[in-house]
């Protein structure tokens, strides 16, 4: 599932429910040396003060979604857009076409044996056909209610809206070519990471 020809980076898509550990999952493979494309670090470039994105999410979604110092209000918004598909739609018209461009961009860049594409929403993005096999991080939800309650301070019922409203853990899995269960230490999951290094080296080669 590819639109890569065979002089093109070997690319992963690395996918995962909110709170599974896609970041940690990422900086073990930089550490093994992968070239890595974070979306949601793009999802941030593309709404910094003067960015034409956040001039539309402030027309659409009005001044409450702006801090004080006039730059985007990120837990306001991230509220809002959870307790409404509607606006959690618009928001992604806003954000999904800037970030698939540079995602892209930034892929054309990159070194590296392999590339780890992150992609929160992969199951319903284009950029599924931009990667060459779908890497998923997985967790029991209940640990992603409690990463989500101690790492951001979330609510329980915001957390369960969170991930409620993306997709369910059984469809992120039926598209898993391989998969990192992030249930246990962190020990545990590098195992599986060095392993999985090993593999896509040798996919790379072929």
């Amino acid at each position: 599932m590819t639109d890569n020809d065979r002089n093109q980076p070997f690319r992963i898509g690395l996918t995962g429910g909110i709170a599974s550990g896609k970041s940690t999952v990422a900086d073990m493979f930089a550490e093994l040396g992968a070239a890595i494309v974070d979306t949601d670090v793009i999802a941030r470039e593309v709404v910094r003060t003067g960015e034409p994105a956040l001039g539309e999410i402030r027309e659409r979604f009005g001044d409450t979604v702006i801090d004080d110092t006039g730059n985007l209000d990120r837990s306001a918004l991230r509220k809002l857009v959870f307790s409404d598909a509607d606006a959690r739609l618009d928001l992604e018209r806003i954000l999904h076409p800037r970030i698939g461009l540079e995602t892209r961009r930034q892929a054309g860049l990159a070194s590296g044996p392999y590339q780890i594409i992150v992609v929160p929403l992969l199951v319903s993005s284009p950029l599924l056909d931009f990667v060459d096999r779908v890497l998923v991080v997985d967790c029991d939800e209940e640990t992603q209610i409690q990463r989500l309650m101690t790492r951001d301070a979330e609510t329980a019922a915001q957390a369960h809206r969170m991930l409620a409203a993306q997709a369910s853990r059984e469809v992120r899995l039926a598209i898993a070519d391989d998969v990192i269960s992030n249930d246990q230490d962190l020990e545990q999951t590098l195992q599986q990471i060095v392993l999985l290094d090993m593999k896509y080296r040798d996919l790379a080669r072929h």
